[in-house]
């Protein structure tokens, strides 16, 4: 029994040690970047084609590769691979390829140990999907430890159509490179900045009648919109059970998100002013959100469970008719309880509000709004067989008719083309298995949620098919966002040091936010918060994005 514990534990050390020496061999400067290798395969046609030393014309693609990425959550509603999506079928028609999808588990948990296990394993399929600026190391020492492919040279050789994309928006080809120049992967790129903003505050615009008050625009305003809310019965029911408003804290300090911090002229975590990196929660503007906050809690303003409602309880209070203001997405909120209420509540009535600011007519500082790029991308994995044809395979998304399959799906099926639009069909806008407009999508195309290709906006402009969802959109863009962080790579080094001073400051910064808000922590210790997350390191984190940032700049 004692040498079968020594053996797990071995064991177990073992593949602690491959996981870090396969993420982070990158730190000894050594290039192990692993080249393409001669080989031969057939074409979609069955004829033989070289993948070395030939042009494009010589590189056919490939009969079959495997293939790594995320489940998403409205494909796994309905189909179990996305073999199954209806694109996917149609790419292997046109191109012959045989694709063998491998899935990780949908728990993010379980999904980023499977990922470390696999790179650790050096089992590796031909293409890995993933978010290859959140990898230990960063994507450049994926690259020299030859775990993926650097594609500068396949790109330019067998990928005619991405070439020629990057030649047209030098913006994005900065964004997708290392500091050191590495393209390494085939991106997700949102093509228009109406693809960019789908969240904001959202207020029960029927409430809003009852109290005879217009959406907010100042938190003074909201003050007192919350407190109509608390105080004037606008559900009707004769109860004084309505909870003004869902206060989310995570989305508080999610960088992508910045709900509501942003009145106070930053961001909760890193942002930049005039290219000088600063850190929202050791300013004193972030003692003045919480103690905003810790007063619209202690007077019944914010939902006095915020802390513990997740995303079903927040549905539950919506569609129960008890809760009249919250953030949330274009589609997945605002859309999906319009369509549940409107049988269930005919009067029930949502309306996206501006995001708030301190003075009146003033614009705000900090909404939400995306990234173009988000480090998400295809990687060729070291252990690809034939790269050439890959690349060539992965370059039909960025063609005419990959962006047309990618975004709309089947021509035919899924969309017609109306006077040169690219228009869904009642397939996928008027499903007669009582599917949603996002679950239909998502069986037939990847449009709704990312992938290696460039998002059209022809989509959102149908997706978002309500004139609340179009107000929203044109509401939550007015803000100016220029303190946002572009996407930046930090060096292997770099990596190892930000990421376990953060793994403290998340923790410890996350933890006492709640204290503070809901009185469990005197503000008058706030100075002894920004002390302790100094002492974690808060200040080394900014010259190490601070450096990162120049680095940006600088490509």
């Amino acid at each position: 029994m004692q040498n079968n514990t020594s053996k797990k534990k071995w064991t177990a050390m073992l593949l602690m040690a491959l996981t870090v020496s396969s993420l982070m061999a990158g730190c000894s400067g050594n290039n192990n970047t692993a080249e393409p290798k001669d080989s031969s395969n057939t074409d979609g046609s069955g004829n033989k084609q070289s993948a070395t030393g030939g042009s494009k014309s010589d590189v056919g693609y490939p009969a079959q590769m495997s293939y790594w990425a995320p489940l998403d959550g409205n494909v796994a509603a309905t189909l179990k691979n996305y073999n199954d999506i209806g694109m996917y079928k149609k790419l292997q028609e046109l191109t012959g390829t045989k694709v063998e999808f491998k899935h990780p588990s949908a728990d993010s948990t379980q999904a980023l140990e499977q990922f470390n296990l696999m790179l650790a394993s050096k089992n590796l399929p031909d293409v890995i999907e993933y978010t290859w600026t959140e990898v230990s190391g960063g994507p450049e020492n994926a690259v020299q430890t030859g775990t993926i492919l650097k594609l500068n040279d396949l790109i330019d050789k067998y990928a005619p159509n991405f070439k020629k994309y990057l030649q047209e928006h030098p913006d994005i080809a900065k964004m997708i490179k290392t500091d050191t120049g590495s393209i390494y992967s085939f991106p997700f790129i949102r093509g228009d900045s109406k693809l960019m903003v789908f969240y904001g505050p959202i207020f029960r615009k029927d409430w809003l009648d009852k109290v005879h008050m217009d959406a907010p625009t100042t938190i003074d305003e909201w003050e007192k919109v919350l407190m109509a809310f608390r105080d004037q019965d606008p559900n009707g029911n004769g109860q004084k059970d309505e909870i003004p408003f869902l206060l989310k804290y995570n989305e508080v300090r999610d960088v992508t998100r910045n709900s509501l911090i942003g009145a106070w002229g930053i961001g909760a975590q890193f942002y930049q002013v005039d290219g000088k990196v600063k850190y929202g929660e050791i300013q004193p503007e972030f003692k003045q959100f919480l103690t905003t906050m810790r007063k619209w809690y202690k007077e019944g303003l914010i939902d006095p469970d915020f802390a513990a409602t997740d995303a079903k309880l927040m549905d539950a209070k919506v569609t129960g008719n008890k809760l009249g203001t919250f953030y949330g997405l274009s589609g997945g909120n605002l859309g999906n309880y319009l369509g549940l209420m409107k049988d269930k509540n005919p009067s029930f009535n949502l309306v996206a509000a501006a995001h708030p600011t301190l003075k009146n007519g003033a614009t705000p500082v900090l909404g939400q709004m995306d990234k173009p790029y988000k480090g998400l991308g295809a990687a060729i994995s070291g252990k690809a067989k034939d790269p050439e044809q890959i690349v060539k395979w992965l370059d039909y998304a960025y063609s005419e008719e990959g962006h047309l399959l990618y975004n709309f799906g089947v021509e035919g099926k899924t969309y017609d083309m109306v006077n040169g639009y690219p228009t869904y069909t009642k397939l996928i806008t008027e499903n007669t298995n009582g599917l949603s407009m996002v679950r239909s999508m998502a069986q037939w195309m990847r449009a709704n949620y990312n992938g290696p290709f460039v998002q059209d906006k022809r989509y959102v402009e149908q997706y978002y098919n309500l004139d609340q969802q179009k107000n929203a959109l044109n509401t939550w863009s007015k803000a100016e966002n220029a303190i946002l962080m572009p996407p930046l790579t930090l060096t292997a080094e770099e990596n190892k040091r930000f990421s376990s001073i953060m793994n403290d400051v998340n923790t410890y910064a996350g933890e006492m936010g709640l204290k503070f808000i809901m009185g469990n922590e005197p503000l008058d210790n706030f100075d002894k918060f920004v002390d302790t997350l100094k002492k974690f390191g808060i200040d080394e984190a900014v010259k190490i994005q601070q450096a990162a940032l120049d680095r940006y700049k600088a490509r």
